[in-house]
C-alpha cells in the first residue's frame, strides 16, 4: 500500500487499509491490479480523476494529426504567390496538420484539367510529400489531401 505522498505503508490486509484511508478521508484506489500483491494508493480519489481529465485534454490539444489545413492554387498563380502558399504549407507540415491543396479552375482554364493535375504532382514533390488521398475533381476544382512521405517518418521515428 502507498500513501497519498508516496511513501509506502507496507503489506496491509484490505480490511487496514480501508480504516486507513477512511481515518484520513480519502479513496483507497487500486493502480496496481497486475502485481503480487496488488498495489494500492490512499487518495482523493476526485482530484486523482480531475488531473488525469486535464492532463489528456492537454495532450489533445498538441495532437493536430486530424486536423485538415487548406492552402488553394489556381492554374495562373504567379511564381511569387505560389512560392508564398507554398511556404505557408511547409508551416501547417510542421505543426503536424495534414494538408489539402485545392487547385482551382476557372472559365476557360476547366478545359486544361491536366494542368491542375500536374500543378498538384509539383507542389507535392516541392513539399516532398505523399498523397494520403488521390487527387479528384469536384466541380471546378481538383482537390488532394497530402501526408509526410513514409521515409520522412520513418526516419523521425529513427531519430528519437
Amino acid at each position: 500500500m502507498v500513501d497519498s505522498d508516496g511513501t509506502a505503508l507496507g503489506d496491509l490486509p484490505i480490511y487496514e487499509a480501508l480504516r486507513v484511508a477512511r481515518d484520513r478521508e480519502l479513496d483507497l484506489v487500486e493502480v496496481g491490479p497486475g502485481a503480487n500483491p496488488p498495489v494500492c494508493k490512499v487518495i482523493d480519489y476526485g482530484k486523482f480523476k480531475y488531473e488525469q481529465e486535464k492532463s489528456q485534454q492537454k495532450n489533445k490539444a498538441k495532437n493536430h494529426a486530424g486536423e485538415i489545413k487548406e492552402v488553394r492554387f489556381s492554374v495562373s498563380t504567379d511564381e511569387h504567390d505560389f512560392n508564398t502558399k507554398i511556404e505557408k504549407a511547409k508551416k501547417f507540415i510542421e505543426k503536424g496538420y495534414k494538408l489539402r491543396v485545392t487547385v482551382v479552375l476557372s472559365g476557360r482554364e476547366n478545359i486544361y484539367s491536366d494542368k491542375a493535375i500536374s500543378q498538384l504532382d509539383k507542389i507535392k514533390d516541392i513539399l516532398s510529400m505523399e498523397f494520403d488521398q488521390r487527387p479528384a475533381r469536384m466541380g471546378t476544382r481538383f482537390s488532394a489531401i497530402l501526408i509526410k512521405a513514409k521515409k520522412d517518418q520513418d526516419n523521425a521515428k529513427a531519430e528519437n
